[in-house]
């Protein structure tokens, strides 16, 4: 059995099969952070004087408009407290932008009505096919991959992308942030979600019925068409100010009445059980190693805290049970066909069609121009 090495500054570990360390024992997920991000990294005033002209051409370009940019909220905490800054504090006009796949919690439609009622804001919610929905999420259940959330993940980018270009918005707010996620997922953990090549692959081995409403995407149409033939800027304003979890959580808590989420993306069901249960136990991977490092690395959680909490398993064990029954109650599939994937053989991205060569030649031009500061996958 293959010993696990750890980080000594985070708490990556060689279950990312690719990680390396250097002389001290630090991996490059750290470095990365360090010598890629942080020295490019303003959550100071002068990213607080970029942010405040980036809105100003928001509400300029917005004149006259019903609204002047739009937000995609999951319910999240990160796309919650996002809302609040755009309308509070840079004075913009978002409309709230929800895309239900089938997997919300009731914890995340309470959330997003609370912020929204109380912000006064516009709420638009666009509603994936159920039945397509299912077939594709069943399709990847049945390819062994690991990224079986990317049904899911694709719908969000497709459905808002669209809805963008067809209403003419110029600018798609994000809550995409360094503070929690500058330690990004290993690829063989999660695939490019972008990927149309290796959706389409996937549903035609495993799916029953056509995608004839379900919202697809593509690499090169949200990374070049879009933004640099069709104008629409993809903003993330929490990487221009200082953005704490805790403190953020805390302030919805006390003035939105937010409920809080066991973990980062648990506002959905679905990815609820992927993260905690599926993936850990499945394929050894573990997304807390990559929240909590983001953590360490930002200052906002101790190295000792990451690992003590990683010695619990993500998933409630008194309640796995009923999770099973639940995913396989909405799939329309028995508790012991759900099992049997489990215990199916392991694939990975690779073992279908793939568009990963167009992603590393994009990504490297992109970091040439300064226009990538991402952490490694």
């Amino acid at each position: 059995m293959l010993r696990v090495k750890v980080c000594s500054n985070c708490v990556m570990d060689t279950s990312d099969s690719k990680i390396q360390f250097d002389e001290n024992g630090v991996c490059d997920h750290c470095n990365t952070f360090y010598n890629d991000i942080k020295p490019h990294w303003h959550a100071d005033e002068k990213g607080l004087a970029a942010i405040t002209k980036i809105a100003d051409d928001i509400k300029r370009e917005g004149r006259g408009k019903e609204f002047d940019c739009i937000i995609g909220m999951s319910g999240g905490i990160d796309s919650s407290y996002l809302t609040y800054l755009a309308k509070e504090k840079l004075g913009l006009r978002p409309l709230v932008f929800h895309v239900d796949a089938g997997w919300n919690s009731q914890i995340a439609v309470n959330n997003i009505e609370k912020i929204v009622d109380k912000l006064g804001l516009d709420l638009y919610t666009e509603v994936i096919d159920w039945e397509e929905m299912k077939d594709l999420q069943l399709a990847f259940f049945k390819s062994g991959v690991s990224h079986i959330d990317s049904p899911q993940d694709h719908a969000f980018f497709a459905t808002m992308y669209k809805f963008a270009e067809k209403h003419k918005v110029d600018y798609i707010l994000t809550g995409g942030n360094y503070s929690t996620e500058c330690v990004r997922n290993p690829l063989e953990w999660m695939y490019y979600q972008s990927d149309s090549r290796q959706l389409r692959d996937i549903h035609k081995k495993f799916g029953t019925r056509p995608l004839k409403n379900y919202p697809v995407t593509n690499i090169l149409w949200h990374k070049i068409v879009l933004p640099y033939l069709k104008g629409i800027k993809l903003i993330r304003p929490l990487d221009f100010m200082p953005y704490q979890k805790e403190q953020a959580t805390q302030f919805l808590v006390d003035n939105f009445g937010y409920q809080r989420y066991a973990q980062k993306h648990f506002e959905s069901r679905f990815t609820k059980f992927y993260e905690s249960y599926w993936l850990p136990n499945k394929f050894g991977y573990d997304t807390r190693k990559v929240q909590f490092s983001s953590l360490i690395l930002t200052g906002q959680m101790t190295r000792d805290e990451a690992l003590e909490k990683l010695n619990a398993p993500a998933y409630d064990e008194e309640q796995i049970a009923h999770e099973f029954e639940y995913i396989a109650t909405k799939l329309d599939i028995s508790v012991a066909e759900l099992q049997g994937y489990m215990g199916a053989p392991n694939k990975t991205y690779r073992d279908y069609k793939n568009q990963q060569s167009i992603y590393e030649v994009g990504a490297k031009v992109m970091r040439v121009f300064g226009l990538e500061k991402g952490g490694k996958r």
